[in-house]
């Protein structure tokens, strides 16, 4: 029986979600997709093509919170992420399901991403490979604060408890404030190499300014959300003088500011021992 299910969050991309299921067919596991309110031809080719796959249709696009719905639904003890344009080596998961047996404080699994068709590394692996939190004895690689959630895996307990990915932020960037509330509760990520996902870049992207206004904003939320209120203000402030002479980075200080409510209310500093390790990281 499977430990692991794979939850895949899509949206108007019924082509390349047809080579991804295709390709984690020969994996013989659970898939739950979720897809985030699509227009395109997407579930019924899915469920027309791929009755195996369990289907959650949402009615409107929720961001990578659809994964959360995905992970709630998994009835396994693990979760491995994949995005609508990648999938995993054939020994992935069974590989990911040890070390998660082995090292019981093991949360996220962060694993190695190839670009495709090149074949080439994701370059933030290599800056998760040579982590600056090391290694600890208790853990099969380098300690990580963020990661590619298309390559990730996670131990289902430890994503529920600390409620998934936050609705706040939409997308992108999720991963980062997701990873420091895991290490809050407790839990650790760690990267391990010989683990390998596969992705392989959709061409049906969005502009390449509204991704980039997405994740300056991202990341001035996840300040806002869980860093010292100084450590906010200092970022704001600079982001605010960055617009000066930048749309996009003006763009997102505005985006950022509409979604004060909501931060107000789910602000939650972190611990002092996970700040220092996010410190030390920036």
């Amino acid at each position: 029986m499977a430990e692991t299910t794979v939850v895949i969050a899509t949206r108007n991309r019924a082509d390349e979600l047809e080579r991804t299921l295709a390709c984690l067919r020969e994996l013989d596991v659970p898939v739950i997709l979720v897809d985030n309110g699509s227009t395109d031809d997407s579930v019924g080719r899915v469920l027309r093509n791929f009755p195996w796959v369990r289907v959650y249709p949402l009615e409107r696009n929720v961001g990578s919170s659809a994964r959360n719905h995905g992970v709630r639904l998994a009835e396994t003890p693990y979760v491995a992420f994949s995005d609508d344009d990648s999938w995993w080596a054939p020994d992935a998961l069974d590989r990911a399901e040890r070390l998660f047996e082995r090292h019981p404080r093991l949360g996220l699994i962060a694993g190695r991403v190839m670009i495709e068709p090149e074949g080439r590394l994701d370059p933030v692996c290599r800056e998760m490979a040579c982590s600056a939190l090391g290694r600890a004895e208790d853990l099969p690689g380098p300690s990580v604060l963020g990661f590619v959630c298309c390559g990730s895996l996670v131990r289902r307990e430890a994503f529920l408890q600390v409620g998934g990915f936050n609705p706040v932020l939409f997308f992108p960037g999720e991963e980062r404030l997701f990873s420091w509330d895991l290490a809050a509760a407790g839990w650790a990520g760690c990267y391990v190499d010989e683990i390998v996902a596969h992705h392989q870049p959709s061409k049906s992207r969005g502009p390449s300014t509204a991704r980039i206004r997405a994740e300056l904003r991202n990341d001035l939320l996840s300040t806002w959300l869980r860093r010292p209120l100084t450590v906010g203000m200092t970022d704001a402030l600079a982001l605010a003088r960055r617009g000066l002479g930048d749309r996009n980075a003006l763009a997102a200080l505005g985006a950022a500011l509409r979604r004060l409510p909501a931060v107000a209310r789910q602000r939650k500093p972190l611990p002092a021992d996970v700040e220092r390790q996010v410190r030390l990281l920036a």
